[in-house]
């Protein structure tokens, strides 16, 4: 893969150049110094990623991102030494268009660089996300929950651009709301609990990273936390599972949607949200024959429209709309569930 390093720190760029250099299946691309620079040179010479520092001179990462997938998408992993200290500026980075986080690899003893496997595994993770799989839409059987006490679920799968997203449709839910809501977006299980921060920092009700065997609850946000797969039991309580260990994204908006098809009481509302790849639409082809409400976002509005698209392409979203209009449906549906009880 062709890599290219955007940091304005000559010990970070030499650090990264030999991280990169330890995996003979990369090549650099070519240095910037700034985030303007990376611009111009994403407009010339395109990589496959880009490693994006956030705190620099002139234009930070989060408007270099901004622009680069305005202009000339591509995969971007912000690599910061900060990734902790600044979560907002990650979930910044992450709305307009980043895929993921990592922490900037430093030298240790003997010369030895820490950090290094870190970056290459999300080097390689990118990889088999940017690969086009060669599989048609799977024929997942209708599979209906059984009867139960009733609590409706809302379920909202987000990967590239998601948080963004996230956050404007979570804004929209009553303080009321009667489903229980359930998140999953394509994140770092350390970032997680930083994620359910910053989205209930806009939300009327309670955001939290989702515990094992947590029952979902009505008028609360529940965010998948680990690198495991986020799915709803037989017994009605969330587990966090490694299967399918093949799956490149984790947690996965597939694994969820599935397990909602199966064991969710009742049918409820699930929406699919900017990202790269196909994960989600699977999951929701199953929710639509499950009976459920299954949105997607438009092309018009998705930083990258990979995801939905393949919902457009499985028949899974009955409509495709832009966030307002997402959220307006997320509201509508919280009424009705709420005269319906």
């Amino acid at each position: 893969m062709r890599v290219a390093i955007v940091n304005d720190l000559p010990l970070a760029v030499e650090i990264l150049r030999r991280t990169l250099a330890l995996d003979p299946a990369h090549q650099l691309a070519w240095v910037a110094k700034d985030g303007a620079e990376a611009v111009r040179m994403c407009a010339a010479d395109t990589p496959d990623v880009v490693l994006m520092d956030l705190i620099m001179p002139v234009m930070d990462g989060v408007a270099a991102t901004r622009e680069i997938m305005r202009k000339t998408p591509c995969a971007i992993l912000v690599v910061t030494a900060t990734v902790e200290g600044n979560a907002a500026k990650v979930f910044e980075a992450m709305g307009q268009g980043a895929l993921d986080a990592v922490s900037t690899p430093v030298l240790g003893s003997g010369g030895r660089i820490e950090g290094a496997p870190e970056l290459l595994d999300k080097i390689a993770l990118l990889g088999r996300l940017l690969a086009r799989p060669g599989d048609k839409a799977a024929e997942a059987p209708a599979r209906h929950a059984p009867a139960a006490a009733r609590l409706p679920f809302i379920a909202l799968g987000a990967s590239t651009g998601g948080p963004a997203v996230l956050a404007q449709l979570l804004a929209g839910l009553p303080a009321d709301c009667p489903a229980a809501v359930l998140v999953v977006q394509h994140v770092d299980a350390r970032f997680a609990s930083g994620l359910a921060d910053w989205l209930g920092a806009s939300c009327r009700l309670p955001v939290t990273v989702a515990a094992e065997g947590q029952a979902p609850a009505a008028g609360r946000v529940l965010v998948a936390a680990t690198d495991d797969h986020l799915v709803l039991g037989p017994d009605r309580t969330l587990h966090y599972t490694p299967e399918p260990r093949d799956c490149p994204y984790r947690p996965s908006v597939d694994a969820l949607f599935e397990s909602l098809a199966a064991y969710a009481p009742a049918p409820g509302l699930a929406a699919l949200l900017t990202g790269m790849g196909r994960d989600g639409a699977r999951g929701l082809l199953a929710l639509r024959r499950a009976g459920w409400r299954t949105l997607a976002q438009d092309q018009a509005s998705c930083v990258v429209y990979g995801m939905p698209k393949a919902a457009a392409e499985y028949g899974a979203a009955e409509a495709m709309l832009a966030p307002a209009d997402l959220a307006r449906e997320l509201a509508r549906f919280c009424q009705t569930e709420r005269r319906s009880t």
